[in-house]
């Protein structure tokens, strides 16, 4: 059989389990990263198992979150991060070196490796040919424990690559045309493989950012062909001995195909409040703007930052545009200063910020009150900025950079001739700025630095033998983990304390959540797609510190399924759609065998609701069922059950 490159890759790392339609699989992780914002968790939930060092090939940990310092928390945090690197034998990338993304592909990224993180956009390592996933802290900490990551084997989504972009367009476009095909919902369980002749005309960075924006498809992860231009890359990296050329066998068995003519694409834009809600920007030229951020995860590479510094020359931005950047790492910024890029940009009247994820999740750079915020970030859910009501929309930064000359949304293409970007043969980069493992023998020396806010893992019990509780809330389809667990100054410095973070659990949604839920626990309802979005695992765990034991839903978004297992939550499925609209905020529903019927290996839980019996379905494998009732993949593991079974 013909096999494609996302199935090569992963049969190598295969340790327990076949490939198979609906075949859960356990695959070898090679390499795993952290940042800051999930970190804290990770690295307690690591701690817990008791271990002396990780086992995998290497790990990193970024700071890159929560990088304002308005007290002691996210300092404190820094610190803590820090000594656990050093204890552990850790790679630590310290504040204001970088997005792990991007860092991770300039420094660590090799071609047919696996990747884990704990942050959604992970997948930006496919861009180099990797198979590299974003999931919760958990996975992390157990893969960094030597223990198999576990995933249903996906479909391979073949999007098949012809002609070459034409000028004023760029890898963003070709994912926001992706997006406006298939929408937030079309990559769930599938790996996007992209392919085709189309595929040598992009660059390893354009590479990235369609990979790091396949996470907004749903996708399980994206994956590009190791070839000449990825080489490129890491030779302008100094890492040209790491290079292996990887491709699919020729005419594969994809599941499923599209084909993309990458000369017929246009400058295209996400309007407020989805990723998916896609326009040409000329269908949508003329709308006033107050702010343009360009870079961040995505879109803030040397060639990325370039193209807003060749279109500015001789220019400046409109005086009512408040013009930010963005750099993905120091080495990015060191480049463009050393050809004199940054004085184009200062002078153009761009605020140059520290390299990091800063506006991107809510982190300051919130738009003011009423105004257009245009970014070439990979998110615009609605208050993700820090602003209600935000308007923001996503571009490249072509697209951006035009806007911000014109103080409008522009099309890009009204700039005239497009500029050429040459990237240098090798990158100035400085290595000693990531601080490396220490000699094994010295590592125990370390003491692990904890502030006010470490805070440890909480205890979760098991599943008990039955479950009644009130439906405290109802949500309608492609609610995201924003909702559940929002970001932003006030909320991020507190993911390393579970009991203070579980007070901001839906406030976006409802304002009285916290209260009644810590009051009688409960039962969540939600759509389609529920839990889409970022990989914060605390948007299960706080629920569960809260008392939620039952989510139920018409379908669950991919790592937040997972993360709701992991703590010991029992997602379940309608057998019926229309009791979705039956059930309402306010029912009880009573399980009287819930932990039975789990033990049973039933496929359909029933509930009471007064006199009426709705049906539920269970879709988990044998290994998720033990997560269950064991109250959560920590409990599983501490018992020895995952090491005795594979």
């Amino acid at each position: 059989m013909k096999k494609t490159l996302a199935r090569k890759i992963l049969e190598k790392h295969i340790v327990s389990g076949e490939w198979g339609t609906r075949n859960e699989i356990g695959i070898q992780i090679d390499q795993t990263l952290t940042q800051d914002a999930t970190g804290t968790l990770a690295y307690l939930e690591f701690e817990s198992l008791g271990l002396d060092r990780m086992k995998t090939e290497l790990s990193v940990s970024y700071v890159d979150h929560n990088l304002l310092q308005t007290d002691f928390k996210n300092a404190d945090d820094h610190r803590f991060l820090q000594t656990v690197a050093q204890r552990y034998g850790i790679y630590f990338s310290p504040p204001g070196n970088g997005v792990s993304h991007q860092v991770h592909m300039e420094r660590f990224g090799i071609p047919g490796k696996t990747l884990l993180g704990s942050d959604s956009h992970t997948s930006t390592g496919g861009g180099l040919g990797m198979i590299a996933i974003g999931v919760g802290g958990l996975d992390v900490a157990m893969a960094m424990a030597g223990e198999p990551f576990y995933l249903q084997v996906p479909k391979i989504f073949g999007v098949k690559l012809t002609g070459m972009l034409p000028p004023w367009v760029s890898g963003k476009d070709v994912i926001l045309e992706m997006l406006r095909r298939h929408t937030v919902k079309g990559g769930i369980g599938k790996i996007i493989e992209y392919f085709g002749p189309g595929v040598k005309y992009l660059s390893a960075t354009d590479r990235a950012t369609i990979a790091n924006m396949g996470a907004e498809l749903g996708a399980t992860t994206t994956v590009f062909p190791s070839d000449e231009r990825t080489r490129e890359f890491m030779l302008c990296q100094g890492r040209g001995d790491q290079w292996v050329y990887l491709e699919a066998d020729e005419d594969p068995n994809y599941d499923e195909l599209d084909e993309i003519d990458l000369s017929k694409l246009e400058p295209l834009i996400a309007c407020p409040t989805s990723p998916d809600n896609v326009k040409r920007v000329s269908d949508v030229e003329g709308i006033p703007v107050a702010q343009v951020i360009i870079g961040s995860s995505v879109n803030s590479s040397f060639r990325d930052l370039m193209i807003v510094c060749k279109a500015l020359e001789g220019k400046r931005a409109h005086p009512d545009v408040s013009l930010e950047i963005n750099p993905g790492s120091r080495q990015v910024i060191e480049n463009i200063i050393k050809i004199n890029g940054a004085i184009t940009l200062t002078h153009g009247g761009a605020r140059i910020h520290q390299s990091g994820c800063l506006g991107c999740i809510g982190m300051g750079q919130a738009p003011a009150t009423g105004t257009v915020s245009l970014r070439t970030f990979p998110r615009n859910f609605p208050g993700r900025s820090g602003t209600e009501n935000d308007q923001i929309y996503l571009c490249s930064p072509e697209t951006a950079v035009a806007s911000a000359i014109f103080g409008k949304i522009t099309d890009p293409r009204r700039l005239g001739k497009y500029p050429e970007v040459v990237e240098p043969e090798r990158f100035e980069f400085n290595e000693d700025l990531i601080i490396r493992p220490l000699p094994i023998a010295e590592r125990k020396k370390v003491g692990i630095i904890r502030g006010p806010n470490i805070v440890p893992f909480p205890i979760l019990g098991l599943l008990p033998d039955e479950y009644e509780g009130e439906i405290l809330l109802k949500v309608e389809d492609n609610i995201t983990t924003d909702h559940i667990m929002p970001g932003g100054n006030d909320v991020l410095p507190l993911r390393s304390n579970i009991p203070a973070i579980s007070e901001h659990v839906y406030e976006r949604v409802d304002k009285t959540f916290f209260k009644r839920c810590r009051e009688k626990g409960g039962i969540i309802i939600g759509g389609e797609n529920y839990g889409q979005g970022s990989s914060r695992e605390h948007a299960a765990l706080a629920p569960r510190y809260l008392g939620v034991m039952i989510k139920i839903a018409k379908s669950f978004a991919r790592i937040h399924r997972s993360n709701l297992i992991n703590f010991g939550i029992v997602p379940l499925l309608f057998c019926d759609p229309s009791d979705y609209q039956c059930l309402k905020q306010g029912d009880r529903l009573r399980f009287p065998e819930l932990r039975k019927s789990i033990e049973e290996g039933k496929d359909e839980i029933a509930a009471l609701c007064g006199m009426r019996e709705v049906r539920l379905k269970l879709k988990v494998t044998e290994r998720e069922r033990r997560c269950i009732l064991e109250g959560g993949y920590l409990n599983l593991v501490k018992k020895g059950w995952l090491r005795t079974k594979t």
